[in-house]
């Protein structure tokens, strides 16, 4: 797996000011609507639920600092932090790569103070984070995200730096999990007392155990909407959500005396189903909402989905990747119609678009507002590119001629003394002959001979899609 150096570079450590009922989060190289900021400031304002925002920021950070299958020394990213003008997000992967975090603080969720926006990571520190689960439910607590008296600060004073590696899968995951996500329903609603009487029955006796070994990965597990509970079941039925692994939800429990509903979420399903699906788990709370979503399995993170790949591939997805970023601004919400009006493409090719910028962080996706939003990490399209093996592959056959376009929309791909048969079914999907075909059959996205037949359709002209089937 290949890594990078990521550094954070801070004014100084986060704090929370007991006597004056302040929570100070210092900022680090974040893009603001003016370029970039080496410590931008967002947000100063007061908390309208403070014990609840804090159980809640600490559930994003115990998910950054874990890992749920096969741990090794846990390298902790600082959570990211966008401010959309009337909302501040904080997001976080767990270090295996499997599980997405989330605490969407809304305008309900702060008391004056005006919420700027751009991204940036903030810090949260084990002090931090010890004082945090310290603070008494009535105290009140004002929240400011970046230094307010910067102009102090020159080049010789202390600065607090942390050296993570940072995986391209980590970032590959931003990429994936918004597709994944689009693709998902509202499939179960349970008020307060229910969501919490479930949600510790699934966590029991996981909080020792998460992240403790192999053991983290096993059958995936189904429930069943059954009026205001859910209900365990054997097998995919329609209507039912995965839940792979379960003790993966350990972090819910820190917010669970807050609870006001869970939702939980899952693509459609069709009988018969037996592979496992990811699914999303929202907790309602006071002016906030907390997400975690889960891969399909405990030993799978979400970098090798391959949701975004068929983007990727498109040649023109590049160009109109520019000209939409260009248009997007923090936007809470991204409305496709406007953005397509705005650049004047069609809204197929601005989806696309969009996908494409997810691999640089760009886009991530609301599953509560069935919506795509805006944030800005400091990394570009071409690193999730060059560094996706299926992509790389299949480029690679094209340039050496591999690829024999068939009579029947299908083509044949030579590969090394055998070929591959890419066969296009009745409604324009492909499916090939290759053993990840066989394993996945497009559940993990096209394989890198699909892929090679769409770059060839593409290039000559034909508009024939990859489209590789339901996901």
């Amino acid at each position: 797996m290949t890594q990078a150096a990521h550094a954070y570079r801070y004014l100084r450590s986060s704090v929370l000011d007991d006597q004056h009922g302040c929570l100070g989060l210092e900022t680090s190289g974040g893009a603001t609507p003016f370029g970039e900021a080496a410590h931008p400031r967002f947000f100063e304002g007061m908390l309208t639920a403070p014990s609840a925002a804090a159980a809640g920021l600490l559930a994003v950070a115990d998910v950054a600092a874990a890992r749920y299958y096969q741990p090794r020394l846990p390298a902790s990213m600082d959570p990211v932090v966008t401010a959309g003008g009337d909302r501040l997000r904080f997001e976080s992967f767990s270090g295996c790569g499997g599980v997405y975090a989330r605490l969407d603080v809304l305008e309900s969720g702060v008391d004056g103070g005006a919420i700027g926006h751009g991204t940036t990571n903030v810090d949260v520190n084990i002090p931090l984070r010890d004082a945090l689960g310290r603070l008494g439910p009535a105290e009140p607590l004002r929240l400011a995200v970046g230094s307010e008296a910067l102009e102090v600060t020159t080049l010789d004073g202390a600065v607090v730096e942390k050296k993570v590696p940072l995986p391209d899968r980590w970032l590959r995951g931003f990429a994936e999990t918004q597709v994944v996500a689009a693709g998902f329903d509202l499939r179960a609603e349970l008020p307060a007392a229910e969501a919490v009487r479930f949600l510790r029955s699934l966590t029991a006796g996981s909080a020792g155990r998460a992240g403790s070994g192999r053991g983290a990965a096993g059958p995936a597990q189904w429930v069943v909407p059954a009026g205001r509970l859910l209900r365990p079941s054997s097998r995919a039925v329609p209507g039912a959500v995965c839940l792979p692994g379960p003790q993966r939800l350990v972090a819910l429990q820190r917010v669970l005396r807050y609870a006001r509903a869970l939702r939980v979420y899952g693509p459609p399903l069709t009988a018969g189903e037996t592979r496992p699906t990811s699914s999303a788990w929202e907790v309602e709370l006071p002016g906030m909402r907390l997400t975690l979503t889960l891969s399909p399995d405990a030993a799978r993170g979400f970098s090798g989905e391959g949701g975004v790949l068929e983007a990727l591939a498109s040649s023109g997805s590049e160009q109109d990747a520019e000209l939409v970023a260009e248009l997007l601004a923090w936007e809470p919400r991204i409305d496709v119609a406007e953005l397509a009006g705005q650049a004047g493409l069609p809204p197929h090719r601005v989806r696309a678009a969009l996908t494409r910028l997810g691999t640089a962080g760009q886009v991530g996706y609301d599953t509560a507002e069935a919506a795509l939003f805006h944030r800005r990490l400091p990394y570009d399209t071409g690193r999730a590119e060059s560094h996706n093996p299926r992509l790389r592959a299949a480029r690679a056959l094209v340039a050496a001629g591999a690829v024999r376009p068939e009579a029947d929309g299908g083509a044949s791909v030579l590969v090394g003394d055998h070929a591959q048969r890419v066969r296009r079914g009745p409604e324009g999907s492909l499916s090939c002959t290759c053993l990840w075909w066989a394993k996945y059959r497009g559940g993990r996205g096209p394989c890198k001979h699909v892929l090679a037949v769409g770059l060839v359709a593409e290039a000559a002209g034909s508009g024939t899609t990859t489209a590789v089937g339901a996901r």
